[in-house]
């Protein structure tokens, strides 16, 4: 099932699992596996049915993990369940499950939280609890979107295995186009909550008739596509021979040789300590983030890549003196970060902000998204509550939402249009630098586009500084 965010995706999932408040919604029609009608059992036999012949791959890992039991124990739970298993037995499948998805080192993880995993990697705890009962049929809400490019292969391979070992079906919700190519027979076109074309893969692709169909598919970006499209240059090129410049550059798009950058990283180094035994003597350490250093200069785009586990989100949150860096220094505008005190640390975080990777976990669940987004607006006391909601109104506009949208809470919204969100509330505050950790991930193709495009947009007109965390 392919769809922008929003178009009713993830509503038909939960809708197969009878997971939708009774109060608030209504399903009608027939949802038929294996000759019984799902929406005519009684409560105690579908729980029988989830997690057994149906299991599901949630879209955000961290709300569906819970947060106060180890991610061993989760696993072993749908596994004592429904199988008729020792714990010992179910502690050996959890990490042959474990080690299936490729978390590294799999047994002395069994015992840790849902905290201690990056994004990526606590997607694959889920897909391992999702697989642990073989079932019939796998509903998989967006199971790559936070997973890198080698970690999303070996993922879908291992679908495919299960598919091919069990005879599982898969309905596989995404927005990656190139993921559907790879692993669907048939594929559903959704656009505001409607089923507007339907057929096999290769048809939608070579012959799709919907002119949405049309647009999902011209918005994928392809590789070598932008060769003719050259960004200023930082410096001219200049001929060693005869001394001109090569390359004639604008003023405003050079950055002189003697210009500070707004944010200098040198050495940056971050540890965490393994604790074991019963005094909880540290027994190891996962080295996160080992001596990195770069410089950002206004104005200009830095990306940093790598595999989920690698250390990205820990450098941008050291950055943010989120988590306390063990060694290095951070200076922004010529300031260093490590040396501020409390107040100063709340001034300087007005010009560099994040955009986190879990749009449901950094957004207040009792909050409105209004508030939300003129929140840090009034904190750091920009101008009054009338202007805020002036300013909010003109930034969900921004990142392609309404302004009537302002009173609703963030649960109301699918996990694209929680992304969006994120931003708009990042950008509320017009900082300089701007961390965006994986922040367009969790978008479809076309609202990808559109807020990639906002962003170099608001690039232009800020001279904003973004360091973008993505895979």
């Amino acid at each position: 099932i392919v769809g922008e965010s929003g178009s009713g995706k993830s509503v038909t999932s939960l809708s197969i699992m009878r997971l939708l408040q009774e109060g608030t919604s209504r399903i009608e029609g027939k949802i038929m596996l294996g000759g019984r009608n799902l929406l005519a059992l009684p409560e105690h036999e579908m729980r029988k049915v989830r997690g057994n012949d149906v299991a599901m791959i949630f879209q955000e890992p961290m709300t569906s993990l819970n947060p106060l039991f180890t991610i061993g124990d989760q696993i072993s739970e749908a596994l004592l369940c429904h199988k008729a298993m020792s714990a010992a037995q179910a502690k050996a499948e959890t990490i042959r499950l474990l080690e299936k998805v490729r978390i590294p080192s799999a047994a002395s993880r069994f015992d840790e939280y849902p905290h201690r995993f990056s994004g990526g990697m606590r997607q694959r705890v889920m897909i391992a609890m999702a697989l642990a009962s073989k079932p019939k049929l796998l509903i998989a809400d967006e199971p790559t979107t936070a997973l890198d490019v080698t970690i999303q292969g070996q993922i879908l391979d291992l679908i495919k295995m299960l598919q091919d070992e069990e005879g599982t079906s898969v309905l596989f919700i995404t927005h990656d186009m190139g993921v559907v190519a790879e692993v669907a027979d048939r594929t559903i076109v959704m656009y505001r909550g409607e089923q507007v074309e339907t057929g096999d893969t290769p048809d939608i692709f070579h012959r799709g008739k919907h002119p949405y169909t049309r647009a999902l598919l011209a918005a994928v970006p392809v590789l070598g596509s932008m060769q003719k499209y050259q960004r200023p240059l930082r410096f001219p090129v200049v001929n060693v021979a005869t001394g001109e410049s090569d390359v004639q550059v604008e003023v405003a798009d050079t950055v002189a040789a003697n210009d500070r950058p707004i944010l200098e990283v040198k050495n940056l180094t971050k540890r965490f300590d393994i604790h074991s035994g019963l005094f909880g003597r540290v027994s190891g350490r996962v080295h996160a983030v080992e001596n990195v250093s770069f410089d950002l200069h206004a104005g200009e785009t830095l990306s940093l890549v790598g595999e989920s586990g690698c250390g990205k989100s820990t450098t941008g949150r050291a950055i943010m003196r989120l988590i306390e860096p063990d060694a290095g220094s951070v200076v922004v505008e010529g300031r260093d970060v490590l040396a501020l005190d409390k107040r100063e640390m709340r001034e300087m975080r007005k010009s560099v902000q994040m955009i986190f990777q879990d749009p449901f976990a950094s957004l207040n669940p009792r909050m409105t998204i209004g508030q939300a987004i003129a929140e840090p607006y009034l904190e750091h006391k920009m101008g009054t509550a009338k202007q805020a909601k002036d300013v909010v109104a003109d930034m969900l506009r921004k990142v392609g939402l309404t302004p009537d949208m302002v009173n609703r809470y963030p649960h109301e919204f699918s996990g694209g249009q929680r992304q969006r969100i994120c931003i708009a509330r990042a950008l509320a505050l017009e900082p300089k630098v701007i961390v965006a950790d994986e922040s367009v991930s969790a978008l479809d193709v076309s609202i990808k586009a559109q807020v990639i495009n906002l962003m170099l947009d608001l690039q232009q007109s800020l001279n904003l500084a973004f360091l973008f965390i993505s895979h």
